[in-house]
């Protein structure tokens, strides 16, 4: 998946200086802390998975700089290195932060390794994430079979069957260098720009996986969208303002 991998390495690259020691956490097949190896001297790659510990094994043994990454198969939440680490990896992101872990990981390494290691931090990639929400009128026919399901949608061109029915609206923004709830909550308001009906949500999560100060810049990773359909949809005229609210848990 190039829109994951190439702001990934990109980072990495960035963050990872020449004799660095590195943790990635939730490593799966181990491409992430291959990046890391390509400059660290050590990585330490931890995977609860049986199945991906082996296949993260046999595929660093075919690359260069392969011998760099100790996979260790562990449980992410309890596991810490032997030493102090530079940078942490911890890929694990659903967009809008629902489904996978990445908050709660974040949240139990933080604290685990202060205790351990005193401080400061390592770098976190990814180290903040921007969330939005939008309103659709959202095309839910698939070849006649009326299906109201959530969507994974690309990012770019025009998408049949999807109206944006207003602009975008920033409803959340996770720093995870401070503390960080897994409770996510909004209430706000849209101006409707098109006359019609709201039956849907999207949601749109950027990842900012580095922060590159001399350029004031970042390098950042922006997940496919994910449109959520509505329980009851709402029709609407342009210029009325629409009220949405919403709360929900990261990781559920």
């Amino acid at each position: 998946d190039s829109n994951r991998m190439q702001p990934f390495k990109a980072a990495i690259d960035y963050v990872v200086r020449p004799g660095a020691k590195v943790l990635e956490l939730g490593g799966g097949t181990g491409v992430l802390s291959w990046f890391a190896a390509a400059k660290a001297d050590k990585v330490w790659c931890v995977e609860y998975n049986p199945d991906l510990v082996k296949e993260a094994k046999k595929l660093l043994a075919l690359n260069p700089n392969g011998e760099k990454v100790e996979v260790v198969h562990a449980d992410a939440f309890k596991y810490l290195p032997p030493e102090p680490v530079d940078v942490v990896i911890c890929e694990m992101i659903h967009v809008a932060m629902l489904r996978e872990k990445q908050v709660e990981m974040m949240e139990s390494f933080k604290p685990r390794y202060l205790k351990r290691f005193g401080g400061p931090l390592p770098i976190l990639v990814p180290t903040a994430v921007l969330m939005a929400v939008q309103p659709l009128q959202q095309e839910y026919n698939f070849e006649g079979y009326y299906a109201p399901i959530v969507q994974i949608q690309d990012l770019v061109g025009t998408l049949p069957g999807t109206v944006e029915m207003a602009r975008p609206e920033l409803y959340s923004i996770l720093d995870f260098t401070q503390d960080t709830s897994q409770d996510i909550a909004w209430e706000g308001e849209f101006v409707i720009e098109y006359n019609g009906t709201v039956n849907a949500l999207r949601f749109i999560t950027k990842n900012v996986l580095a922060i590159v100060p001399e350029k004031s810049s970042t390098i950042d990773w922006l997940n496919r969208y994910m449109s959520f359909p509505l329980d009851k949809p709402v029709d609407v005229l342009v210029g009325e303002k629409l009220r949405v609210s919403f709360h929900y848990r990261a990781g559920g």
